[in-house]
């Protein structure tokens, strides 16, 4: 039998298609970890790892009949195996028709709902349903929550800022609930970053950054890996800013 540590380690990331998603998949690929992705589309024509169509799963994260569906089909393809690390970073933010930003007053149920089912039903239904390969491998889950969940933003909308409030709040509760088994449950709050889903006058706000910069999806994977790794063994129920000091 081989020893533990020369199992492949294996990563499923939600999220994956481009800015944080796509640098936390190739930080990971990189390492030599099978990554396992999953989202409403099939895998991108750009995909940066060589098992990327084999290990891709199509979920839509907001519908929870195909949730779970997609859960299941993810267990299978562990085969019983050990999973090494869950990275909840899929996340929405509807807009209006111009554009806008929606407010507590304009957005509609609908939207309110969809916005919470992606962002704060999914990390737990997807924990929950992994939960036995994550117990197997002493595994962490990294939830994905936001600048937006303890300030309100500029451009963020109402929905979006309360679910990763919400999400910063079960991160606490499932470190918790998850902690004797072995799981580690951390969240990372990124600000403004530098990918191609930058809202107009985003670079007006480098201003008030201490650091006068935006920050690269790189570095926020650098974080990601770092609390799916040993280096983080004893980092549970924590949440770690990464916004070039924006929050102070």
């Amino acid at each position: 039998m081989p020893d533990q540590q020369d199992i492949r380690k294996t990563v499923v990331l939600t999220g994956a298609s481009r800015g944080i998603g796509h640098a936390t998949v190739k930080r990971f690929s990189s390492a030599g970890w099978r990554v396992i992705t999953c989202s409403r589309h099939p895998i991108s024509e750009h995909c940066p790892w060589e098992a990327g169509p084999e290990d891709h799963v199509e979920i839509d994260l907001g519908d929870p009949e195909n949730r779970a569906i997609g859960i299941e089909e993810i267990k299978k393809r562990l085969g019983g195996g050990p999973l090494n690390a869950l990275v909840n970073n899929a996340g929405i933010s509807p807009k209006g028709d111009d554009d806008e930003r929606l407010n507590t007053q304009n957005t509609n149920e609908d939207d309110w709902k969809k916005v919470f089912e992606v962002n704060f039903f999914a990390p737990i239904m997807l924990a929950r349903g992994l939960h036995d390969e994550l117990a197997l491998a002493k595994g962490a889950v990294v939830n994905v929550t936001s600048i937006a969940g303890s300030r309100v933003h500029p451009f963020a909308g109402a929905a979006y800022a309360t679910s990763k409030a919400a999400l910063a709040s079960l991160t606490r509760e499932m470190a918790s609930d998850f902690g004797p088994d072995g799981i580690r449950v951390n969240a990372i709050a990124p600000g403004e970053i530098d990918t191609s889903i930058l809202s107009p006058g985003t670079e007006d706000l480098v201003g008030n950054i201490p650091m006068r910069r935006l920050g690269k999806p790189e570095e926020v994977a650098k974080t990601i890996y770092y609390l799916c790794t040993e280096m983080s063994d004893y980092v549970t129920g924590s949440e770690i800013h990464i916004n070039g000091g924006q929050h102070v």
